[in-house]
């Protein structure tokens, strides 16, 4: 038994074919066809057409749904999406100086700069004993630094690596520096790289007669290129009888529609899903396993990420992503300036009386409170009309962070939100 919940009339003319419009029904009106949840009712006279408008209804259905889908699905390689277990980048660390600064390098008053200096002098031959002597020398065109860098799966020795430079100390620029030879570290303790080079700066710094001007981080660099690879990490593929592909974002049903697209591009079924995150694939003996990572690392899933809020409270950046989806909801939202005024005066005692010169602070408090401005969000509002209506209040990029994070906690705001 069928129950309807809405009934369609289709009615015709003499002149028209089937039309949605709201027509008087004809008296001949005797049968129905029932489809799920839809009766519709026709004329006897035109029944020979009933089975091309049924179909036009069903398909506006099916596309409808499929729209309704597709804002949730997008299509990405898996490449793009996951990664292969085993197969990552490491991280390198260094020490090391920074030579040929113009007076911006560490003052004297930073200790370890001086005792660098002198153990690379001692490595090159130079002598130097710590006393008095040496404890005057100046380091102002020297800095100590830390070298960090990335080597990446498969490197081997002799690629080159881009490295980033940062002061240890106090200096106040690097501007002009050039790296000395630095060893770079792994987790183990080993080297596995080399780095030296000029460096390259995104902002400089000047300071004369007290007054200073900046521009971006003076303090920290790359060098293009600057670090050679001396040992390669050891991985071979060869002997491997399972490959495990990680997700980026875990996700059931991405995995699952990743590890169905894994066997149907295969032909085989040789992956199946482990968890939200990870998707087994089993290697034959002998196989080419390159050759099999290139096949599934090309091969294009439909993915569904989550609808994610990121915010930076530090830059007051805002990033809303297209799929997050907003619920009704009222927001008044007001403002409280609280003014804390110090000012210092001179009491002095009247002439020829026997006080002394006081200095005496006021202390003035003052509030302002702001009035609330409104808004209104109805069911099906998207994040375009949120941001149309925080603009037209004047709201804050830290405003809209605070809002937001009230949006969150009131269970309006559908996404995850992230704070940076």
């Amino acid at each position: 038994m069928t129950t309807p919940i809405a009934r369609i009339r289709l009615s015709a003319s003499w002149k028209n074919c089937w039309s949605f419009k709201r027509m008087p029904i004809f008296e001949e009106i005797t049968e129905e066809v029932i489809v799920p949840r839809i009766i519709l009712r026709y004329p006897r006279r035109f029944a020979m057409n009933w089975a091309a408008l049924l179909a036009l209804v069903c398909f506006s259905i099916g596309a409808a749904a499929l729209t309704a889908s597709s804002v949730e699905m997008r299509r990405a390689r898996v490449k793009d999406v996951a990664t292969v277990e085993g197969i990552r980048d490491n991280q390198l660390v260094g020490y090391g100086i920074v030579v040929g600064l113009r007076g911006t390098g560490d003052s004297s008053q930073t200790i370890f700069p001086l005792q660098t200096l002198i153990s690379t002098l001692e490595r090159m031959g130079v002598n130097l004993t710590q006393n008095s002597t040496t404890s005057s020398l100046r380091v102002q065109n020297m800095a100590a630094v830390f070298i960090a860098a990335t080597l990446p799966p498969f490197a081997q020795p002799g690629n080159k690596l881009d490295v980033t430079v940062s002061s240890a100390g106090d200096a106040r620029s690097l501007e002009g520096g050039l790296l000395l030879m630095t060893p770079l570290y792994g987790p183990d303790g080993q080297i596995y790289a080399q780095a030296q080079g000029p460096m390259v700066l995104g902002g400089y710094s000047v300071t004369s007669n007290g007054n200073n001007r900046a521009l971006n981080h003076p303090t920290t660099g790359r060098v293009p290129s600057g670090g050679i690879v001396e040992r390669a990490v050891p991985l071979d593929l060869t002997h491997m009888r399972k490959l495990f592909i990680l997700l980026n974002d875990p996700d059931f049903r991405t995995a699952e529609l990743m590890a169905a697209a894994i066997d149907k591009q295969l032909n085989r079924s040789i992956a199946h899903t482990v968890d939200s995150r990870r998707i087994e694939v089993d290697c034959d003996p002998g196989e080419d396993i390159p050759e099999l990572l290139a096949r599934i690392e090309a091969i294009e899933v439909d993915v569904f990420p989550r609808a994610k809020v990121v915010v930076n409270e530090r830059t007051g950046t805002v990033v809303i992503g297209g799929d997050v989806r907003l619920q009704p909801v009222s927001i008044l939202h007001g403002g409280l300036v609280v003014n804390v005024i110090s000012q210092v005066e001179v009491s002095q005692p009247n002439p020829f009386a026997s006080g002394t010169t006081q200095v005496v602070t006021q202390t003035t408090v003052q509030a302002q409170d702001k009035p609330a401005n409104k808004i209104e969000l109805r069911a099906g509002a998207t994040v375009d009309d949120l941001v149309q209506s925080l603009q037209e209040i004047g709201a804050t990029a830290r405003d809209v962070i605070s809002i937001l994070q009230a949006m969150k906690e009131a269970q309006a705001l559908e996404a995850e939100l992230e704070v940076m």
